[in-house]
């Protein structure tokens, strides 16, 4: 049996989870910006008070909890879950923002910032490792993907001054445009490609962005799904990714519950 290759798989596509999804899906610095000072301003000028941004405070309690989703696991996440915001590099400075959304790293300039890490596993999952014993190459390979069929969503909140998340938004709408055809990107000094970026449709909060972005890292293909959408001062990101698609090769759905159930926190 080709124990290697099934071992090999297992590992390659933990690897990619880790790098693309900080598990692909990262967190970084959470103290937040001054993000809207200009249009602040502005708003002070034409005598118009400045929208505030929801405090850290504020946004712990508008997150979602594992009350909020069955059959779906959330948790803060540890230090090997997120990437420090200085760790990015990108090759084009105009695909920036398309690489922090990919990697939950802050867009623009929030004013305060939450995450949870949400985690969803299949059946076969949760009964963990198979024993491999007695299948053939093919059983053993289709077994050790079942039980890393878990899709993980690492899921942000994040409040801007004034108009600092509309035009943050806009940012990475004209981001994903321009850099449809890809870029090269590097997280803790670990290469990888953006090979596509997607416009997926996605109705959501005032205004929404969502993509599939396919990614190449150590000659393994990827996909995460990538969300932003709006709610007044507030972004909601989510950057989801599902192990055992990397290993098949397989395309998998936007985390649709998480979105949805987040959406209805936000009211």
């Amino acid at each position: 049996m080709r124990t290697t290759v099934v071992r090999r798989t297992a590992l390659t596509a933990s690897a990619a989870a880790l790098a693309l999804l900080v598990t692909a899906c990262g967190g970084g610095d959470e103290k937040g910006g001054n993000g809207g000072d200009e249009a602040a301003k502005g708003d002070a000028v034409s005598g118009a008070p400045a929208a505030k941004a929801p405090t850290a405070a504020e946004l712990e309690k508008l997150v979602i909890a594992s009350a909020d989703l069955q059959d779906h696991k959330v948790a803060e996440p540890g230090e090997d879950d997120v990437f420090d915001p200085g760790a990015l590099s990108v090759g084009r400075a105009e695909c920036e923002p398309v690489a922090q959304a990919l990697s939950s790293v802050p867009t623009g300039k929030p004013a305060a910032s939450v995450q949870r890490l949400v985690t969803q596993e299949s059946e076969a999952a949760k009964k963990g490792m198979p024993d491999l014993a007695g299948l053939t190459e093919e059983e053993a390979e289709e077994a050790m993907l079942d039980s890393l069929d878990i899709t993980k969503t690492m899921t942000s909140l994040r409040s801007y001054d004034a108009d600092g998340a509309e035009r943050t938004l806009t940012a990475l709408r004209e981001a994903g445009k321009k850099c449809a055809g890809g870029f090269a990107m590097s997280v803790d000094g670990e290469k990888q490609q953006v090979t596509k970026v997607t416009e997926e449709k996605l109705t959501a909060g005032e205004d929404a962005v969502a993509w599939t972005v396919g990614t190449e890292l150590d000659g393994t293909p990827a996909e995460t799904k990538v969300v932003v959408f709006r709610r007044g001062t507030t972004l909601a990101g989510f950057s989801s990714f599902n192990i055992a698609a990397v290993g098949r090769g397989e395309a998998f759905e936007q985390p649709t519950a998480v979105i949805e159930a987040q959406e209805a926190k936000l009211g």
